[in-house]
């Protein structure tokens, strides 16, 4: 088990940039593959990239392919989500979750696989 924290998150306007991030505790964080989700009002946790644990393979959503970027830094215990041109349609509050040992493309992109939470941060794009 991993504890999962995120940050980062705001209100910016369109076309700004923010960088989430995800701090986990625990000493098995390179065990884990890590995946951000986001979740708009009345609508359905969907994801948004995921980063495998071997071998930093990424997964893009193809809404932000181009736009955002999932990265991981193993001796800091931290996932980050770099994101670029932002657009009133990313508003959403964005989790970060861990699946152990997790690799590929149809486990990580589906959030039911993810044994591990978050407890979300809100991003806001005005226009």
């Amino acid at each position: 088990q991993v504890q999962l924290v995120e940050s980062g998150g705001g209100l910016v306007q369109a076309g700004d940039s923010l960088r989430l991030s995800c701090a986990a505790s625990g000493r098995t964080f390179n065990t884990y593959s890590m995946g951000w989700f986001r979740q708009a009002p009345g609508k359905e946790r969907e994801f948004v990239a995921a980063i495998s644990w071997v071998g930093g393979i990424t997964y893009y959503e193809d809404a932000v392919k181009g736009r955002f970027t999932i990265s991981r830094d193993n001796a800091k215990n931290t996932v980050y989500l770099q994101m670029n041109s932002l657009k009133p349609e990313d508003t959403a509050a964005y989790y970060c979750a861990a699946k152990i040992r997790g690799i590929s493309a149809t486990t990580l992109r589906n959030r039911h696989e993810y044994d591990n939470w978050g407890q979300g941060t809100q991003v806001t794009v005005s226009s």
